[in-house]
């Protein structure tokens, strides 16, 4: 039995399959949705069209952006000869908000994953390739530590090293406040292998 009008239902089903949204969720924003002032309904369903409008790839890094270029390959305050590679622009997010990392990124879109046909073809790897053939010193490869984000690293260093440029890969390990007995062995094992000097 329905409880919702149509339209509220439609509102419910559209907003609950969007990722991470589960049925709750969406009943909770249709609810608030329906009760904003009809301006601001507007001005939200608008910015929706408009990035979906205008946002497309970065020339250089193929992270989302709204203009050729996004804000970090624009910079000239950051270090081009020095490229991370993230899965996804979640992923350089994360980076980003620790203030740490001067160099610039490159954007995967995705992990070589064999179990769901995802192969290097199907990832953004050719761009990066391009981009090797300027000046670049070292790339970080700073994918996940799952079997799909190891696969890929593999694959990336295979690739990279005939060209001379530098390969690394970020250390991964023990997180703050875990306790060792609760951790599995390949995440012991990585931490101890990145290892540095205190």
């Amino acid at each position: 039995m329905e409880y919702f009008s149509n339209q509220i239902g439609t509102l419910i089903e559209r907003l609950s399959s969007l990722p991470g949204i589960g049925r709750k969720s969406a009943q909770r924003l249709a609810f608030h949705i329906v009760n904003m002032p009809e301006d601001q309904v507007e001005a939200l369903a608008r910015s929706m069209t408009d990035a979906k409008k205008n946002i497309h790839y970065c020339r250089e890094c193929q992270t989302l952006t709204d203009g050729d270029l996004c804000p970090i390959c624009a910079s000239p305050h950051r270090d081009h000869s020095l490229i991370m590679v993230v899965e996804n622009p979640r992923d350089l997010a994360a980076y980003e908000k620790t203030g740490k990392f001067e160099g610039v990124y490159h954007v995967l879109h995705g992990a070589i994953s064999p179990m769901l046909g995802i192969g290097p073809a199907d990832i953004r790897l050719k761009e990066l390739m391009t981009r090797l053939a300027g000046d670049v010193r070292e790339v970080i490869v700073a994918t996940n530590s799952s079997l799909e984000g190891e696969t890929t690293a593999m694959y990336i260093s295979k690739l990279i090293k005939p060209t001379g440029i530098k390969v690394t890969r970020i250390a991964s390990g023990v997180p703050v406040g875990g306790d060792l007995e609760n951790i599995d062995e390949v995440t012991l094992l990585r931490a101890l292998e990145g290892r540095t000097e205190l």
